[in-house]
């Protein structure tokens, strides 16, 4: 095995130039020991292009600071938590683009990468280390830099899959103990819990799953107890599927891809799910261009797509990246997986949400919000969930899905949505039954 030579943290950044590209590796697995370092050199630095995309954080990034507005230029991918704030403030911006694309941008030259700033497992016996949870956009980010900079965490999960480097491509090495992000499992509201139920009976035994993260996948997830050879392939593994995986619920033993294992192209959770993954080959952590193309992800058979939106309109646009014009986070693989499971055999798709805000704001629409960006289009979207039911807009015509649209709104918005519908539709809307 190679032995590896630390450095400080301060040492390792000061790889990192002026005009420079760089990428943040994301998830519950933000490099923060050296994002502080970076930007501790926030007064020498200029221009700094920063790539970021999908990540859970437990603080705001460091370099996201007004001082520092000229040093660090955030180009995201992805909205998260860390730096929306930044974004919203009008000091960074943000690149729209289907996360399983986003490694092309990397790997033509669109995006040049001169250093990638990753957070590592230990090292295995032959000198390999894993950054376990966030394969994604991490492994074409690694691929591409001229330079590769690594924390080296025994609290980061060794993965099989995609996301692993020898430790003589790191160009340094950071010695850390820094725990990983973890991500409380939303408990279900009781509304919640009946969108899943309604969803659960619509998948089949046999269905290869891609399922989103918030309470109603959650929801569905519970629902799916008494369900037989269910498979995995999705974007985000969290701790939700882990009752299916132990139970065998979930054995992978129907997919055409990677048949027997259950795949994503990150995780995050509880340390529970992390210690799960560690060195456990019956998982794989891949590439997103490789998990979110829609073609491979139609290779498996009865393929359901459940993920959770913002907004609605009468005909089936879905927002889910952005509130107005607010961005809110950004497109992931929704569409991916939409496509996918439509193009697979017995393939089902499903947009799901609460009809309204918590402060009681209708989230069915005669039109989307101004601003608000459409992630699924009208000509894509399936089945539709809310509390209220569930309705299937596949081959229906305009007027026929306003209508659908209406039946799973919050009673007391219909008639104000019927009004809207008559007047975008005439006759042919009112003459509906």
């Amino acid at each position: 095995m190679n032995s590896i030579n630390y450095v400080s943290a301060d040492e390792a950044v000061r790889l990192i130039r002026s005009g420079d590209h760089v990428y943040i590796q994301g998830s519950t697995s933000i490099p923060e020991t050296l994002c502080v370092a970076m930007a501790r050199r926030g007064n020498e630095l200029r221009d700094v292009i920063i790539y970021s995309g999908f990540a859970v954080a437990d603080r705001p990034a460091p370099y996201c600071k007004p001082e520092y507005k000229d040093s660090f230029i955030v180009n995201s991918f992805f909205v998260n938590n860390s730096n929306r704030h930044w974004i919203a403030e009008g000091y960074g911006s943000m690149t729209p683009r289907f996360l399983g694309e986003v490694p092309e941008l990397m790997r033509d030259g669109t995006w040049p990468v001169d250093i990638a700033l990753i957070n590592c497992s230990l090292p295995d016996r032959h000198g390999f280390v894993s950054y376990g949870v966030s394969a994604d956009v991490a492994v074409p980010a690694v691929e591409c830099a001229k330079k590769v900079i690594a924390q080296i965490n025994p609290h980061m999960p060794f993965s099989y899959g995609d996301a692993v480097i020898h430790v003589s491509k790191l160009a340094a090495a950071v010695e850390v103990d820094d725990p990983l992000v973890e991500v409380p499992t939303s408990i279900p509201t009781e509304n919640e819990i009946k969108i899943g139920n309604y969803i659960a009976e619509y998948i089949p035994d046999g269905a290869t799953l891609q399922i989103g993260v918030g309470g109603i996948p959650n929801a569905v997830i519970r629902a799916l107890a008494n369900h037989k050879h269910l498979g995995l392939h999705t974007e985000a593994m969290t701790d939700g599927v882990l009752p299916l995986i132990r139970s065998g619920v979930i054995d992978n033993s129907l997919k055409n891809v990677e048949r027997g294992k259950s795949v994503a192209s990150l995780a995050l959770g509880s340390r529970a799910l992390y210690d799960f993954m560690d060195h456990n080959p019956e998982i794989l952590i891949k590439d997103v261009a490789w998990t979110n193309d829609p073609f491979r992800i139609a290779q498996n058979p009865k393929v359901v797509s459940i993920n959770s939106c913002l907004e609605i309109d009468l005909t089936g646009q879905v927002c889910a990246d952005s509130i107005g014009e607010k961005i809110f986070s950004g497109v992931g693989g929704q569409h991916d997986f939409v496509y996918g499971a439509s193009r697979s055999v017995g393939g089902k798709s499903f947009l799901a949400m609460l009809s309204t805000t918590s402060k009681g704001a209708n989230k069915i629409k005669p039109v989307l919000t101004p601003g608000a960006g459409v992630v699924t289009t009208r000509f894509q979207t399936n089945y539709v969930a809310t509390e209220h039911g569930i309705v299937d807009l596949r081959g229906k015509s305009l007027v026929e899905r306003a209508k659908l649209m209406i039946s799973i709104a919050a009673p007391q918005f219909r008639e104000e949505l019927e009004k809207a519908a008559a007047h975008r539709f005439g006759y042919a809307f009112l003459r509906q039954k």
